[in-house]
């Protein structure tokens, strides 16, 4: 339990750091009353507007009063669409959280099974085509990755769209793309964007990590008992493989989100990235300061997950908590 309320509590300080760095950051990124008013605003209007907004109070005064409305999930009213933050939220994160979706399940599926093959397989032609054709997910950058899938499948072949989400059908408060034809259709380049960089790094460290485990002395003992290869792969070789690899494919996860900006704005995905990114260019400092504050809360969230899940497989960290 000490372990757990220490965890929890260093999550918390993180938020409040990452809060007020966000929030401090804006400060010097313009005013936006300038964007907001035209040019032939008077003095008045603009004393009115920062009385509204208030922007006239004092910077202390200022962060309490997002912090205290964040708790509530109140982030204020955008700048930019005169509309609740939270609203505007509500409405682009189902196609984020979709696109991240298949791009984790993308990234740690293909990821594990390729690894696992390359380090079983590691002296077969196949496997040094993989390990060599996986240096391009590593090196390239997302966008460059981007363009190119665009080019070759949508603008040479002609298979697949190259931006927006395709038709979404309304369940609700959640709009999905899932049920329709075009809406996988316009999924399925985003994803592999996304997920491409995810995917090799997991797969070279599943590889790197079974390699090890392969020459322990108890997979040695598990083949003298005349156990399967099979067996000996993925009962115990991969079982202990995937315990270093967890702390990993948690953080990729939170990655898959925060770096979904880029491929958002490759692919004009309407999503919080593209959000964010529109938010930048007009000065909307609540949606800027929602956007962080959430992405904060996933990484964190995702981290302490893992901590926990981390206790839970290895003894070792229980006996040390206490």
């Amino acid at each position: 339990m000490n372990y757990i309320f220490k965890r929890v509590a260093q999550s918390g300080l993180v938020l409040l750091v990452v809060g007020l760095v966000a929030f401090s950051m804006f400060r010097f990124m313009g005013d936006p009353i300038d964007n907001m008013l035209g040019q032939e605003r008077t003095q008045e209007d603009v004393e009115r507007l920062r009385d509204e907004l208030g922007l006239d109070l004092p910077f202390p005064v200022q962060y309490w009063h997002f912090l205290s409305d964040a708790v509530q999930g109140n982030f204020g009213v955008s700048y930019r669409q005169g509309r609740a933050v939270s609203e505007i939220i509500a409405e682009r994160i189902p196609a984020t959280l979709e696109l991240a979706a298949v791009s984790a399940v993308l990234a740690i599926s293909l990821g594990i099974f390729l690894g696992v093959f390359t380090a079983i397989r590691r002296e077969g032609w196949l496997a040094n085509l993989i390990m060599s054709t996986s240096l391009i997910g590593v090196s390239l950058p997302t966008f460059l990755i981007g363009v190119m899938l665009i080019y070759f499948f949508s603008v040479y072949l002609g298979w697949l769209p190259s931006f927006g989400r395709g038709e979404a059908v309304q369940l609700g408060f959640w709009s999905t793309g899932f049920l329709t034809v075009s809406g996988w259709q316009a999924l399925i380049l985003p994803a592999l964007t996304l997920g491409l960089y995810q995917m090799t790094l997991i797969m070279r460290l599943v590889r790197s990590e079974m390699l090890e485990v392969l020459r322990q002395d108890y997979v040695r003992f598990a083949r003298a008992r005349g156990l399967s290869e099979r067996a000996v792969n993925f009962r115990h070789a991969l079982k202990n493989t995937l315990v270093p690899v967890i702390t990993v494919i948690g953080l990729q996860l939170g990655s898959i989100i925060a770096f979904a900006i880029i491929t958002e704005s490759i692919f004009q995905w309407p999503g919080l990235g593209l959000l964010f990114i529109n938010a930048i260019q007009f000065v909307d400092i609540p949606v800027m300061a929602a956007y962080l504050m959430l992405i904060s809360v996933i990484f964190v969230t995702i981290n302490l997950a893992v901590d926990l899940l981390y206790v839970v497989i290895d003894p070792r960290l229980r006996e040390g908590g206490k």
